[in-house]
């Protein structure tokens, strides 16, 4: 039912102070432009699985406050919110359930469509999900330059912390290793205040994208970090590079910390780590 090679590990510090694509020049990552720092608020749930629903929810609200703030010209710094969910399915606005092999009245998960941008695609754990919710006249007005900077994030991660050459495909949205997706992103974009986000398999049971044409697009195939590390590790190189293999629990870190610094110079934010638990979290009226 639709409910509306050598590799080695960097560290990384525990604090952290598209729409027609291009590929990228070999071996370059784009450059950041030097502006004024600017603030934004991070809401760490990366450890936890949050029910689609309600992170769905929570982000319409914070876009609804932040309107607010803007029509009484008050200052309205960005947010950030980096979670897990449960197993679902989302759809983006015009998706087609085409690309649904299966019945939507026996799904087996949840299946939700919303108005962001893009076709189905699947969220679970060991994926992590990143909802900016930021202003886009504080940065650019521009929402091919949006999706690129995403992209530039998730890229800059792949490269400076696991050593994986990602890049862009012309014509497409995502951050692609070969012909492997490992980030989806699907945005939308009121007033200019974005929400929605990206998708990044770190750890994920790639299954339940066997179950739908992912993003529509036949013939591609969709990867994680941790399916590119293993077959890095078969080789003998890389083997004596890395011991012991990081578990899980570690890459998900691993990766979550280096999101939180490449988001932070790329779009030049100093975050600001807000708390929130998921006792905390289930008592809001998100």
């Amino acid at each position: 039912m639709i409910l509306a090679t050598n590799l080695c590990f960097r560290t990384i510090p525990t604090t952290c102070t598209t729409v027609k694509q291009q590929k990228d020049p070999p071996h370059q990552l784009n450059p950041v432009i030097p502006t004024k720092t600017k603030a934004c608020e991070c809401f760490d749930l990366h450890k936890e699985l949050i029910p689609y629903e309600k992170a769905w929810s929570w982000q319409k609200q914070i876009v609804k406050q932040k309107k607010s703030l803007l029509q009484e010209h008050e200052d309205c710094p960005d947010t950030l919110i980096v979670l897990q969910h449960n197993p679902v399915y989302t759809m983006g606005t015009g998706s087609s359930e085409n690309y649904l092999n299966f019945d939507v009245k026996e799904a087996p998960f949840d299946v939700y469509r919303t108005e962001r941008g893009g076709e189905v695609t699947y969220h679970g754990p060991g994926q992590l999900v990143m909802y900016p919710i930021i202003n886009l006249r504080n940065h650019k007005m521009d929402l091919h330059w949006y999706l690129r900077t995403l992209e530039e994030v998730v890229i800059r991660v792949l490269s400076s912390t696991f050593s994986i050459k990602a890049s862009r495909i012309e014509g497409l949205t995502g951050v692609w290793v070969g012909n492997q997706k490992l980030a989806a992103i699907g945005v939308r974009v009121s007033k200019w205040i974005t929400y929605h986000g990206l998708a990044l398999n770190v750890t994920t049971d790639l299954t339940p994208f066997s179950w739908i044409v992912p993003c529509g697009l036949l013939h591609r195939q969709v990867g994680s970090i941790k399916g590119l590390l293993q077959e890095f590790q078969s080789s003998t190189q890389y083997a004596e590079a890395v011991k012991p293999f990081p578990d899980d629990y570690q890459l998900i870190d691993i990766s979550y910390k280096s999101l939180i610094k490449e988001f932070s110079e790329v779009f030049n934010l100093e975050i600001h780590q807000k708390a929130i638990t998921v006792p905390e979290f289930w008592r809001e009226d998100h």
